[in-house]
């Protein structure tokens, strides 16, 4: 054999080896990923709270009360927002008692997904898809509320897609019709129409009310809430 013929012949040894081993990493970081994601497919969802069902009269999608009311109050709000979730449980329920359900005010709720940058596949613009979902089976304050009650911090898995498909079966919305629209491009549409209506309201923070027009900010005590309200009414002609 030629000096040349082994030089030759080694290099393609080193060649062969360097293909094995690259192969080898290759299958290897493979398995781990298809390790990872069969271990999180299968880690527990944890416990879902069950809120007390509050009773809600004339909902329409994500609006509720008498379309025709002299005040439009439209709410714009991040699931995963703990401001957002004070304004649902201390302020929320006197609104509805004081005013929606008295047919004085027409509450309509929007997604304004801010929380860990807000954008496609975080956690609270998939709540907000879900809630979208929920809106097209009617059940739209039933999962509303749900999501609400089961906000324990930001992005630290509260709304995973297991725990969304979860809680959407818990309300009792039909698992197929969710899963196509939970899926579907359509429906991102809807929560990124919602912010950008929320935008061009001037809305930059949550939670944020637009009322008859005028820009109502935070979640603040409810007795400003009735002043900015009962002003609106008093100007509605």
């Amino acid at each position: 054999m030629s000096r040349r013929t082994e030089i030759r012949d080694q290099r393609l040894r080193r060649q062969r080896r360097s293909r094995a081993i690259i192969l080898l990493v290759v299958i290897g970081v493979a398995l781990l990923i298809t390790a990872f994601l069969i271990a999180q497919n299968n880690r527990p969802i944890g416990a879902i709270l069950t809120p007390e069902p509050r009773s809600y009269a004339q909902t329409d999608g994500s609006s509720i009360g008498d379309p025709n009311a002299p005040v439009k109050m439209v709410n714009y709000s991040d699931y995963q927002c703990p401001y957002c979730r004070r304004f649902h449980e201390e302020t929320f329920p006197l609104i509805l008692k004081d005013y929606i359900e008295t047919g004085k005010v027409y509450f309509t709720y929007r997604n304004f997904t801010v929380v860990g940058g807000g954008g496609a596949g975080g956690e609270s613009f998939n709540a907000a898809k879900a809630s979208v979902c929920a809106a097209e089976q009617g059940k739209f304050y039933e999962l509303h509320d749900m999501l609400f009650a089961n906000q324990t911090g930001e992005n630290i898995g509260d709304f995973t897609e297991r725990r969304l498909y979860a809680m959407a079966d818990l309300v009792g919305l039909q698992a197929e019709a969710f899963d196509q629209c939970f899926k579907s491009g359509a429906t991102s549409d809807v929560v990124n129409g919602d912010k950008a209506a929320g935008v061009q309201a001037g809305v930059n923070s949550t939670p944020s009310f637009d009322i008859n027009g005028t820009l109502f900010l935070g979640a603040q005590p409810y007795g400003e809430f009735q002043k900015a309200i009962d002003a609106a009414l008093a100007a509605a002609p």
